[in-house]
């Protein structure tokens, strides 16, 4: 049997969409720039007027603009081309970027958190309008930022983490808008370090799922929009597919998926029943948001030396074990 080679190779972030990645470097830059702005006169004034919860924001909001900087760095990182080094060039800092500003806004909920509980033991009179102003302002600031963002944000699990950042904070400064009137009126002090640990009770609830889906690209775990199970039985209702196993999903970065599977086909296939194959695999590949793959052709009369490795393989154990050959499409 007679197998030949050849290779897919779809760059998600060139060609047609590096212009999207373009937009989203502006975006953030944009972001950081607005936030970084309203870091410093927020924090000003969170000192000066003794509002912990201006300060617990003005902290929240800085660490928004760190999280962006390591995101634009990711994104620079990206453009870089591959070498005998780095085969798939910087990619994965794109997830690492991702999983670093979780563990730094789980810091930052630390930090504060414990700041609060000393506030609450002895709550200090605090101008509430003048709280509700600059709060007011950061409705403005974090809900222009979220909107900007939220385009891209089921393209990019970087793009995903800072529009929750920014719509939380924006919900945020709602809550000190009305602690702050709230206090003005009825002289309610102790509601500062209340609202206080609502905004860490927001940031902490918006930053666990990030945490989760970054840690999993990380250990090169199936992307969350790939069910490989799914994408197993598609590929074999391709015709001329007996059996597909040593199924391998993960991400090259925020933008991009990659698999490598075993695809058991008929002894005589043809030059151009390999090739009709190929292009049908690639098309459900596609459609299930994967960009990268590596097709491994093999005979029914191969024998598997492996073992299961994957969840796809344990499923079809009843088929037609398999083995590598010489023969690969990429």
């Amino acid at each position: 049997m007679h197998m030949h080679a050849s290779h897919h190779h779809e760059h998600t972030w060139q060609g047609a969409s590096q212009p999207v990645v373009e937009k989203m470097n502006r975006i953030l830059w944009l972001g950081a720039l607005l936030n970084f702005l309203y870091v410093l006169a927020e924090a000003g004034a969170g000192l000066w007027l003794h509002s912990l919860s201006l300060v617990a924001d003005a902290g929240h909001n800085l660490m928004d603009v760190l999280s962006l900087v390591i995101s634009l760095l990711a994104f620079r990182l990206l453009r870089i081309s591959p070498n005998q080094q780095f085969t798939y060039g910087y990619r994965k800092t794109t997830i690492l970027a991702a999983l670093l500003n979780a563990v730094i806004l789980l810091i930052t909920v630390g930090a504060i958190g414990m700041e609060t509980v000393k506030r609450m033991l002895h709550p200090p009179a605090i101008a509430g309008i003048d709280v509700s102003i600059v709060a007011g302002c950061g409705i403005l600031i974090n809900g222009l930022t979220a909107f900007l963002f939220f385009r891209y944000q089921h393209q990019d699990l970087n793009m995903k983490g800072a529009f929750l950042h920014m719509f939380a904070d924006a919900l945020v400064s709602v809550a000190v808008v009305i602690s702050g009137l709230l206090m003005a009126a009825f002289r309610w002090y102790w509601l500062d370090p209340v609202i206080s640990f609502a905004v860490l009770a927001v940031i902490l609830i918006s930053t666990w799922n990030l945490l989760k889906e970054s840690l999993r690209l990380s250990l090169d775990g199936v992307p969350r929009d790939v069910d490989v199970q799914d994408l197993t039985r598609r590929m074999e209702q391709v015709k001329g597919v007996k059996n597909v196993h040593h199924v391998h999903v993960w991400a090259m970065s925020t933008l991009e998926n990659a698999l490598t599977a075993h695809v058991v086909v008929d002894q005589q296939l043809s030059v151009a029943e390999s090739s009709r194959i190929r292009h049908e695999l690639e098309a459900v590949i596609r459609d299930m948001h994967i960009q990268h793959s590596t097709f491994e052709m093999e005979t029914p009369a191969d024998a598997c030396t492996h073992g299961d490795c994957c969840v796809a393989a344990q499923q079809n154990s009843s088929s037609p074990a398999s083995h590598e050959t010489p023969y690969s499409i990429h």
